[in-house]
């Protein structure tokens, strides 16, 4: 998808949790979390959301053809304490995807540094001297008939794609990905990404808390 044809799905805020410290969403895939380059660009989750609390303030973000949890603060406070947990990797992400081919074995784990490819942004890549530390583990939870797999992901890391460009790595593109799948794999309707459950520690009680987005792909 290029900035060209970005054309959001027009929908309501799909609110899976709000308090006096923050909101948590279930983004859409085709929206940006915030603005891109460009008045075309400007329509993005957080701006439909501070149509309603004013107040809100980017914690983390999902990639436009993303899906799933996504959370917001409503005040300062709770973007620096959230803020650190994410820096500090103290928040848990689990991630549903399918990929192309029949990824074995049944978990693993990809432990590959990336870094922006320059000539090719927003593509990113591995490299093993410059990179930043980038790990993913995987658990499959089925082969479909069609050469597909059905996958949990777990990005131990953060880092721009992770997901997208260690699952290219092993040779088992996300299907629908427009940057990192090739042929087939890219020819779906969708990046079939979807941030499924994410936990952390909430900025005003310190409880461990869980929210949770149901995959809207099989």
């Amino acid at each position: 998808m290029t900035d060209a044809s970005y054309a959001p799905p027009d929908a309501p805020l799909s609110v899976i949790h709000a308090d006096h410290a923050i909101v948590v969403l279930d983004k859409p895939a085709g929206l940006l979390t915030v603005p891109g380059k460009g008045a075309h660009l400007a329509d993005c989750l957080i701006a439909r959301l501070q149509k309603l609390h004013p107040e809100a303030l980017l914690v983390h973000r999902l990639d436009r053809d993303t899906s799933g949890v996504i959370v917001f603060a409503l005040t300062r406070h709770a973007q620096r304490v959230l803020s650190a947990q994410f820096e500090d990797r103290k928040t848990k992400k689990a991630y549903r995807a399918r990929l192309w081919g029949h990824l074995m074995p049944k978990e693993g784990r990809v432990d590959l540094p990336l870094i922006v490819d320059w000539p090719n942004r927003p593509r990113q890549h591995v490299d093993r001297v410059n990179g930043k530390p980038a790990q993913t583990d995987w658990k499959v939870l089925g082969h479909d008939p069609d050469g597909t797999t059905r996958v949990r992901l777990f990005p131990l890391t953060g880092r721009s794609h992770q997901l997208r460009v260690h699952m290219a790595e092993l040779g088992h593109p996300i299907l629908g990905d427009p940057l990192y799948a090739e042929g087939p794999a890219r020819d779906y309707p969708r990046l079939m990404l979807h941030a499924e459950s994410l936990r952390f520690a909430h900025p005003e009680t310190g409880k461990g808390v869980t929210f949770t987005a149901p995959c809207p792909f099989r």
